[in-house]
């Protein structure tokens, strides 16, 4: 029997069938669930390091260029050493177990004994010999349990989010239904990114004249029985939904999102070496990663100056947050999907490159030039100081609600057509090392120039950046166009269902 096509506004807010929702619902509730913990973590690690004592936004591309790079290599290299001893449920619950243990160790013991577990003598006499101008790498070594907060809650966005939740989706999701069904459990991450803001408000407002331990220690507890809700649900999809008859054949699914991988991590990057699919994909990624954080740590340096004390910095988050969910959610529902089956793949996936760089490189701009920007005091009432923050949290906005809503859905979508093992290690290398190389290799060209031409702060290297960035978005937008040629090559009305 032929299937009646949706009408107008059904086919752009909710392309799902009836029989769908078994289907959809659990995953889209996933990845709200995974993305909202991300939203806490993101809003706690930034306000961590940033308003810490001797330190600053300087610290951050430190910690992403020469910390949470070589950790990424390592977990990916020890989740491909696992993912050949045990079934990827047992990966899924393990990982998710693992981040839970540490959240919960920071929360309750390590922050709160900060000073205790702080080597603040040592740190003082390093600082005294390499000189204040360096004191961006010492901040690392004093506060260490917050660097490794840090990159434990960027990890969950690599790990977590693109490794665990899209990969299993890729696994159970077919080309056709990627159409309808990605952008639907994007905008599931939109509406946690909506949710992260009034939690982080209540919490941030209520503790606002209080230790921040006790903000810190409410917002773990949601993620741990958040982490707990997710592997309930993924236990419910694979029991429930992967033995349905109407969506799989029960024995093939269950072999294919269960059975162990043979191939080791170094063939996942000969993969991406010998496919220009693959290699242009991890262009798009890496240019993105770049591109992002070259502008958002200049952000987060004005930030910092405009809102000093952590209370403020953390329900500012938590604004921004909502903000973000808000846009994405707005995109998504209303145009997401609509963008993606009409004007193609290639256009979809253009837009995030175009607007980011047009956006970003206003930015910095204003940054060059805040002198002139006195003029606003008067009719607007803004200090140049806070006309740049606002420009910059305006810029942030759009950024992310294109990544959330378009960037993410597109390049998604790009694995599907490829074959298991691609898809596997492929898109673990892509996804964890390539992500994290984008953003490490920002940091590493910041903290080159903040130490060599710089003055020790992230403002003084704003000029060198505007060509970068130019660069990233030329190369990000060739990546986009390599990928459409190479999909087209492939009949995806022949790839096999799940």
């Amino acid at each position: 029997m032929e299937e009646k096509p949706f009408g107008k506004w059904r086919n752009r807010l909710w392309p799902i069938r009836q029989i769908e929702l078994k289907k959809v619902l659990p995953l889209f509730l996933m990845k709200f669930l995974i993305s909202l913990n991300y939203g806490i973590l993101t809003s706690l690690k930034d306000t961590v390091v940033v308003t810490q004592k001797s330190s600053g936004a300087e610290v951050i591309p430190v910690l992403k260029g020469w910390i949470v790079l070589p950790i990424a290599i390592v977990a990916t290299l020890i989740y491909s050493k696992l993912s050949n001893v045990f079934k990827r449920s047992t990966l899924f619950y393990g990982i998710i177990i693992t981040f839970l243990t540490f959240f919960t160790l920071y929360a309750f013991v390590l922050f709160p004994y900060r000073d205790f577990f702080s080597p603040h003598s040592s740190a003082d006499a390093i600082t005294q010999v390499i000189g204040s101008k360096f004191e961006h790498w010492v901040a690392i070594y004093r506060y260490w349990m917050h660097s490794l907060f840090f990159v434990s809650a960027e990890l969950w966005g690599s790990i977590v989010i693109f490794l665990l939740f899209w990969g299993y989706t890729n696994q159970i999701i077919h080309i056709n239904e990627a159409k309808r069904f990605y952008t639907i459990f994007s905008s599931g991450g939109n509406l946690a990114a909506i949710v992260t803001g009034p939690i982080v408000w209540h919490y941030a407002n209520k503790y606002l004249n209080s230790k921040f331990d006790f903000t810190l220690q409410w917002l773990i507890f949601y993620v741990i029985i958040i982490g707990i809700l997710i592997m309930i649900l993924h236990y419910w999809i694979n029991r429930s939904v992967l033995s349905d008859k109407r969506f799989y054949d029960p024995g093939k699914i269950k072999n294919e999102a269960e059975k162990k991988t043979t191939l080791p991590l170094i063939e996942g990057f000969k993969y991406i070496l010998k496919s220009k699919h693959l290699r242009s994909l991890a262009i798009m990624v890496i240019c993105y990663g770049l591109t992002i954080n070259l502008i958002e740590i200049t952000w987060k340096a004005h930030l910092k100056l405009q809102y000093p004390n952590p209370g403020d910095y953390q329900y500012f988050m938590g604004t921004l947050s909502t903000a973000v969910g808000v846009l994405s959610f707005i995109i998504s529902l209303f145009a997401g999907s609509s963008i993606i089956r009409y004007f193609g793949w290639k256009n979809s996936a253009l837009l995030s490159p175009i607007v980011i760089g047009i956006t970003g490189l206003f930015f910095l701009f204003l940054v060059l030039s805040h002198k002139s920007l006195g003029f606003l005091s008067i009719p607007l009432g803004l200090t140049p100081l806070l006309a740049i923050t606002l420009f910059g949290t305006f810029q942030n906005i759009i950024t992310k609600a294109m990544k959330y809503s378009l960037f993410d859905p597109t390049k998604e979508m790009a694995f599907i057509p490829l074959d298991q093992e691609s898809k596997v290690k492929g898109k673990a290398a892509i996804d964890v090392v390539g992500s994290r190389l984008g953003k490490s290799g920002s940091a590493w060209i910041q903290v080159v120039l903040i130490d060599v031409f710089g003055n020790g702060s992230i403002l003084s290297i704003t000029p060198y950046l505007l060509p970068i960035i130019a660069f990233a978005i030329i190369f990000w937008s060739r990546g986009v166009i390599n990928v459409d040629k190479q999909t087209s090559k492939i009949d995806l009305d022949q790839v096999p269902l799940p």
